[in-house]
């Protein structure tokens, strides 16, 4: 007769945490089976001392002499906060009858030997009792006590005779044999050590991740000063040393103030021109730079098109950074992904809103960014606050997902983080606490409470172990803080000692080991990846994503459009049927001197709208987004429908209200001058946004620009008239009002005749001579070459306009570097004498 085998999975069940009665035995659960179906999934098992819980009901089987019968049960104790459940599987050995059985405790098949998931984990404790307060602290995570006896054998009440069993079953009498569970894996799975809760990356000996193409970020002895009227140099940021990994979350922390975005900026190579640096920070062990597109930071300030869809905003930066290679149902597949793993699918139709339509939350707009910034997975990337806004739902999904990805992509992750709840703070990999710009910790998350209350500082039973630590280490309202037994010590004191203890700790020489040893392994130069896609896709990319940023931008265009309407009906009313009398000549010429001048000043109105703007170039230009000069096109070709728009319509009414020069060809004339002038006037702003960024500043030098230009433009002071020096040469020349005027005033008084009323003279003065000798124009070219040398100034100020930024781009660093100190010069750096490192 043939031996057939059949197993049945028995349910989990999670037994309480009894005194034991007796340190030797072990206490198992009697489970006694039945021949029906129980009625109940209480009913599948007899609690003897132990509360049992099935996941499923028992289902019974009927078994003959020639099947197996196995039986496999989950134990999870409830004795820590990790709550590191270790499967046991009873397997029992069946020979002849008066034999017990034996089983032996081996790794759950379905379980890694480090420990469960984070959500097993979770489940455990919502279906686990709490008895007491002490209870509840085992649960609290990050307790190295608890930690410890979470993977320790299980004590209790004897286990009942296995027999009796056995002889309550008939059809389990003459079961055969079965293979019992080696000692060795259980022992491996009860004494191998869990690391954290997200299965990051496995090292090899030397702490590095076996993964060789990520990016290994370490900075050493690490200093940054601000000026200070009173000391001269303040630090901001105190001899840091740590290192981030690939594939792993490394999470600054710490109170307002206290450095994380300055240590970001310092990592990421964007400190402000003010600040000087001292220490070393090495990318794969080499000193080098990060170019434009080698990472992606998220900023505090959610820099964003805000007249766009979350689905438009994250389609658009997905067709701009996506190789060209790629498909483009590839890219509006990963850009849906993308959004999807944020949790923006409810939303994706709504626009991100501004000053005009409120939109999306602030939580829902630092989504967005992380969308916008992760599309090509960074193998570097930095996060400032990236939960702000968010509640803790939404936080812990964000940064779950965050996890995933870089330990998937192999990113190094480095993200200042505010106040993370428990789970959030579960999910990191490596911690670094600041105080005051000084390292108060900085390791493994789970080590952190135990150094806190090694030093006195101890966790309290129910407390989130970040707003703990936070709590310490606020010296912004300098309170008292209890330590040890009853003791109280003020926050300057507490952060003093905890800053001793880990500058003389081993987890300290550890982490400058790890810094050490990671420098001296050269890796791989860092490559400027950038956008992959190609030039003309950026352009008509940005050129899209431009002008439908205009169409629904109030303030762009359609303002203008009506302010300028309403300026024509002036005009065309105040000089209503202006006719042919000799008056008419000055007439004229203080007409179409306010259409040159002033008309085209008011196109400093758009500004606002686009140093915003140039806020998010400066965003995505610095994350490698796009380039200087696709932006530049597509900025200028967008532009050209609105402008032509506003030059033909509040044009029109003007010219044909006041009864200009008759004929369509001077209308075209006039309104392709006014369109040009308008077109130089945003190209001179532009290159004030790209010198003066703030908007009040910038629309008060382009103003007083242009006044100036106005003066030395003809028509004030005769060109004649100008003092030589300065005015005449060069500013008569490098005004544009000087072709503008020219160009409307030939287009408008060649060919036409007035009575002349001066005595002896003609009966009848031509516009030829009018322009020469009236206005003192230069009558040697025709108008269309003034026409021309406005569109080529257009086309200057453009290449002017990209110079500058591209300048900006070379000189910054080379400026930055200067104030940077070397490191064997950093000791030049004034020191607080009474700095406790």
């Amino acid at each position: 007769m043939s031996m057939e085998e059949t197993t049945i999975q028995v349910p989990r069940w999670t037994p309480t945490h009894n005194p034991p009665s007796s340190p030797r035995r072990t206490h198992v659960p009697r489970w006694t089976p039945s021949t029906s179906p129980p009625s109940s999934p209480k009913q599948a098992m007899i609690n003897i001392g132990e509360s049992f819980e099935p996941n499923e009901p028992m289902q019974s089987e009927n078994f003959d002499d020639s099947e197996k019968w196995t039986q496999a049960l989950k134990w999870a104790p409830q004795t820590s906060g990790a709550m590191k459940n270790v499967g046991l599987e009873l397997e029992l050995e069946l020979s002849p009858p008066g034999q017990v059985p034996r089983w032996t405790p081996s790794p759950s098949p379905s379980r890694s030997p480090k420990g469960p998931t984070r959500n097993e984990s979770f489940d455990d404790v919502e279906m686990g009792s709490v008895a007491s307060e002490e209870d509840m602290e085992k649960f609290f995570p990050f307790n190295s006590a608890s930690i410890s006896t979470s993977i320790r054998t299980p004590t209790g009440p004897p286990p009942p005779s296995l027999d009796s069993i056995l002889l309550q079953a008939p059809s389990l009498k003459n079961l055969p044999k079965i293979k019992t569970s080696s000692k060795q894996e259980s022992d491996s799975a009860v004494k191998q050590p869990k690391e954290n809760n997200n299965n990051s990356p496995r090292k090899n000996g030397t702490g590095f991740t076996s993964k060789s193409n990520g990016v290994f970020l370490t900075w050493k002895n690490l200093w940054v000063t601000v000026p200070d009227r009173q000391s001269g140099r303040r630090p901001i940021l105190q001899r840091l040393t740590g290192y981030a990994q690939p594939g792993e979350v490394l999470a600054i922390m710490g109170p307002s103030g206290c450095g994380k975005s300055t240590l970001l900026d310092a990592l990421a190579g964007r400190l402000g021109s003010n600040t000087r640096q001292a220490g070393e920070i090495l990318i794969n062990g080499r000193k080098q730079r990060l170019a434009f597109g080698a990472s992606a930071y998220v900023t505090q300030d959610d820099t964003l098109m805000t007249t766009l869809t979350v689905r438009e905003a994250v389609h658009y930066s997905a067709q701009l950074q996506l190789p060209a290679s790629m498909p483009a149902s590839a890219k509006k597949e990963r850009a849906e992904m993308t959004i999807f793993e944020m949790g923006l699918q409810d939303c994706v139709d709504t626009r991100i809103g501004g000053w005009v339509k409120k939109g999306l939350s602030g939580g829902q707009k630092r989504r967005v960014s992380i969308c916008i910034e992760i599309l090509t997975r960074p193998k570097l990337l930095f996060l400032d606050e990236p939960t702000s806004g968010l509640d803790s739902a939404a936080s812990y999904h964000v940064m779950d997902r965050i996890v995933k990805l870089a330990r998937r992509e192999e990113i190094t992750v480095i993200a200042s983080i505010h106040q993370p709840s428990s789970e959030v703070f579960e999910l990191f990999h490596n911690l670094c606490l600041l105080s005051s710009g000084k390292t108060v910790y900085f390791g493994p998350p789970s080590m952190a409470n135990e150094f806190f209350a090694s030093n006195g500082f101890r966790c309290p039973a129910l407390r989130n172990p970040s707003d703990h630590f936070l709590r310490i280490i606020n010296k912004d309202f300098n309170l008292d803080i209890k330590q040890g037994f009853g003791g109280a010590t003020s926050t300057d004191e507490a952060i003093n000692i905890l800053v001793k203890a880990f500058t003389s700790s081993e987890t300290c020489q550890q982490v400058q080991g790890r810094v050490s040893h990671i420098s001296q392994q050269k890796g791989g130069v860092l490559e400027k990846k950038g956008s992959q896609a190609s030039f003309a896709t950026q352009c008509l990319v940005l050129t899209k994503r431009s002008f439908v940023n205009m169409y629904r931008d109030l303030g762009y265009y359609w303002l203008r459009l009506a302010i300028y309407i309403a300026l024509c009906l002036c005009v065309g009313t105040i000089f209503y049927d202006i006719g042919f009398s000799y008056g008419s000549i000055q007439a004229r010429g203080s007409m179409l001197m306010f259409v040159a001048a002033f008309l085209t000043f008011m196109a400093i109105g758009g500004f606002p709208s686009f140093v915003e703007d140039m806020k998010i170039f400066g965003r995505e230009r610095l994350n490698g987004h796009y380039g200087v000069g696709a932006f530049v096109i597509g900025n200028t070709f967008s532009s050209i429908p609105y402008l032509l728009m506003i030059s033909l319509i509040p044009g029109a009414i003007a010219y044909y209200l006041v009864h200009l020069h008759r004929g369509f060809e001077h209308f075209l004339y006039f309104s392709l001058l006014l369109f040009v002038c308008m077109m130089l006037v945003e190209s001179l702003m532009m290159m004030v946004a790209s010198i003066v960024p703030d908007f009040l500043m910038g629309i008060i030098t382009g103003a007083g620009i242009q006044g100036v230009m106005m003066l030395c433009g003809g028509f004030f002071r005769l060109p004649n008239d100008l003092p030589n020096p300065f005015w005449k040469y060069p500013m008569y020349y490098i005004a544009f009002h000087k072709y503008a005027n020219q160009g409307f005033y030939k287009n408008e008084f060649e060919g036409l005749t007035f009575p002349d009323s001066q005595l002896g003279g003609a009966a009848i003065i031509t516009g030829e001579e009018i322009l020469h000798n009236v206005w003192r124009m230069e009558m040697g070219y025709s108008k269309w070459i003034d026409l021309a040398i406005l569109f080529g100034m257009v086309f200057l100020y453009r290449l002017i306009f990209l110079g500058i930024i591209k300048t900006v781009e070379k000189v910054k660093p080379i400026i930055r570097g200067l104030f940077v100190v070397p490191p064997e010069k950093s000791r030049l750096i004034i020191e607080n004498p009474n700095d406790p490192q």
